[in-house]
């Protein structure tokens, strides 16, 4: 048998129950990492915070896209709730939606250099 995995069944019925309730509370959460785990939405996002605000057409040259793919995942990333737009003649400018997403991909960003640092 595996040494990972318990030799017996036990459950703590009580604390399982109380844990299953919060499980719903998990629904916008997997979407917004649904939509990081796509990585070229997660080149936007962390363009996004290295940068306070970039147009449609800076973030198709950083991603390598036509504008109408950055477009399309700009407009994904808006309509989720994870960037913000604003239009300023006939540019259009995406910010990210708050500071939480900036703390979201910051803390990503140091716990992946720490494991590839522990890996070495």
């Amino acid at each position: 048998m595996a040494k990972d995995m318990c030799e017996v069944v036990c459950v703590d019925e009580e604390k399982v129950r109380a844990l299953k309730g919060q499980m719903e509370d998990l629904q916008g959460v997997q979407q917004l990492f649904k939509a990081l785990a796509d990585s070229t939405r997660l080149k936007i996002i962390y363009a996004l915070t290295l940068e306070e605000e970039l147009c449609v057409c800076d973030v198709a040259n950083i991603i390598g896209s036509t504008v109408a793919t950055a477009s399309h995942h700009l407009r994904f990333l808006r309509d989720i709730g994870l960037a913000k737009h604003r239009k300023e003649g006939k540019l259009v400018f995406y910010s990210l939606q708050d500071e939480h997403v900036h703390q979201l991909v910051s803390i990503a960003l140091v716990h992946a250099k720490e494991l590839k640092n522990d890996g070495e």
